[in-house]
């Protein structure tokens, strides 16, 4: 078996043809993305520990990935997987496309590069949910102070340095961006040095964002934690390989079966397996291989490892509506385009915000749905949903690796999640029409005014989603979990899961930072059960 293992003296790293490699590793982690990449770098720091990291994608080495302005570039290409929604009611029967990253880097190799670390009240809702102190805020806090290297004004009680994730506000953000700011302080909406601090506390606020940008190019998670290490003989990463099921003994999982080149094999894991494939083909891989709720699995002739009926559900993402506007002239894209963010409060009566605002510096076409045009020269600002109550599902099509699995986001089903929308579209219209832009822009290109009915239109027929997929194999307490505080599988020995998938809720914000926190979480307590030292430092 020659499969394409990662040239371990290329600095900048296409995959290429190898020698045989190893088939028993001590640790297997499937999917190196924004939490897989953190796990197995984090224990392949333990010179002891044999690591296989398995990418179903290939390199990251294309312009679209390196360079930020082209990240629009690589959906619905080849990293990309595709995914497309099933119809949804509440969205007047469309189907929404649902980007995922394939490749090295996995979503932060062709996202935003948006760095937005949740709010406090996210964190204790997972500590909560969990009964473990150790996922609340101020224990998550230590986790970022370990994983950033900011590159803006100290905060030593919220901030890292030195770590291996930089992080950095554009030095020369576009006016648009300016604008946005100026706008969100006439209407009360505090402003802010930083969006990951104070900010993030509170009920929101408005501030230039962070990005995950350096000399002009993207920083993939892959390239901060996975790439200074590929020079140690005890890590193996090994690209183009799916993985198709796991493999048991009993009830304890020992390995995983892939596709190579359109063959089988098996690799080995004599400790664990971490699943770090993301919300979708996570709980995907695990109905196939037997985990999921009996009726679904006995339904495609799968035998029945261990029911969970909680494999697959509570599928949450973040709606998004385009508010677009002209600009006099054409103006600059800076970075990735998206220089500014808000997080407020439709009601001042929530614990936190329910609001996200994205503002890109580039007029983003609405939907062929809504019947508006694009202005030649303009911007968008996303206003979005930043706790949706709407729950989807997935649903299996077959038993096979290659069966498609159906999506079923049932967005804006929860009427609360349509009396936001309406107020978040209503506020992003107030700062766009208002004093700030005014020398910047003519006029407002969508939605425009309309009158309460007309605006349920444009939101239904406008709305696509951040692709921020989570939550569908939450962690928790009750019947519908599917891993606990450890991130263990219920029922399954030597199988924990790491990625947005565990989430009981999803974060306000992009879902980026959250995950590298989640795969720094699973490193510890994997490195902790198999008396593994800790090389990454504390959480003071």
């Amino acid at each position: 078996m020659k499969p394409n293992s990662h040239d371990k003296k290329a600095p900048e790293n296409p995959p290429i043809p190898q020698s045989e490699v190893d088939v028993v590793f001590d640790f297997i982690v499937c999917g190196a993305g924004s939490s897989g990449s953190v796990v197995a770098a984090r224990l392949a720091e333990n010179e002891n520990a044999s690591v296989l990291l398995l990418e179903a994608g290939g390199d990251d080495a294309a312009e679209t990935v390196t360079n930020p302005a082209q990240w629009p570039l690589n959906l619905g290409s080849v990293r990309d997987w595709g995914f497309v929604g099933q119809p949804a009611p509440g969205l007047d029967g469309r189907r929404l496309p649902l980007s995922m990253g394939k490749g090295l880097g996995g979503g932060s190799s062709i996202n935003v590069m948006v760095w937005a670390r949740g709010h406090k009240g996210d964190w204790d809702y997972f500590a909560a949910e969990a009964g473990d102190d150790a996922w609340g805020y101020q224990s998550i806090l230590g986790y970022y102070r370990r994983i950033e290297d900011w590159q803006g004004a100290p905060d030593p009680a919220r901030r890292g340095v030195g770590g291996p994730a930089y992080v950095a506000q554009p030095q020369a953000p576009q006016p648009i961006a300016g604008a946005l700011l100026s706008a969100a302080s006439t209407i009360g909406i505090p402003v802010y040095d930083s969006p990951n601090g104070e900010m993030m506390e509170g009920p929101g606020g408005a501030s230039i964002a962070e990005l995950r940008i350096r000399d002009g190019k993207r920083e993939s998670v892959f390239g901060s934690y996975v790439r200074p290490l590929m020079s140690r003989p005890n890590l193996t990463v090994l690209t183009d390989v799916l993985v198709t099921r796991l493999i048991f003994d009993g009830k304890r999982v020992t390995g995983v079966e892939v596709l190579i080149d359109a063959q089988r094999h098996q690799f080995t894991a004599r400790c664990e397996t971490v699943l770090s494939l993301g919300a979708i083909n996570t709980p995907k891989l695990l109905m196939q291989s037997g985990i999921g709720p009996e009726d679904e699995l006995q339904a495609h002739g799968i035998p029945v490892v261990q029911h969970l009926p909680g494999v697959g559900r509570n599928h949450q993402d973040h709606l998004a509506f385009g508010c677009t506007w002209a600009y006099r002239k054409p103006e600059a894209v800076g970075g990735s385009g998206c220089e500014a963010k808000l997080y407020w409060k439709t009601d001042s009566r929530l614990a936190q915000p329910d609001i996200l605002q994205c503002q890109l510096e580039f007029a983003v076409p609405s939907p062929i749905e809504t019947g508006l045009e694009t202005p030649q020269h303009g911007w968008t600002m996303f206003s979005g949903l930043a706790q949706p109550k709407s729950r989807g599902r997935l649903r299996l099509s077959g038993p096979n690796i290659n069966d498609p699995i159906l999506i079923e986001p049932n967005s804006l089903s929860a009427p609360e999640d349509m009396a936001a929308a309406l107020a978040a579209v209503e506020l992003c219209r107030e700062l766009g029409n208002s004093d700030a832009f005014s020398p910047l822009v003519t006029d407002e290109a969508a939605p425009g005014g309309r009158d309460r009915s007309g605006m349920i239109d444009f939101i239904r027929r406008s709305a696509v989603t951040y692709w921020h997929q989570s939550c569908t194999a939450k962690m928790g307490r009750d019947s519908m979990s599917v891993v606990d505080s450890e991130l263990k599988v219920y029922g399954i020995d030597g199988l924990r899961i790491a990625d947005s998938s565990i989430m009981p809720r999803i974060t306000t914000g992009n879902t980026m930072a959250p995950c590298v926190v989640i795969g720094e979480r699973a490193a510890d307590l994997i490195r902790a059960t198999h008396s593994l030292p800790n090389l990454s430092g504390g959480l003071a």
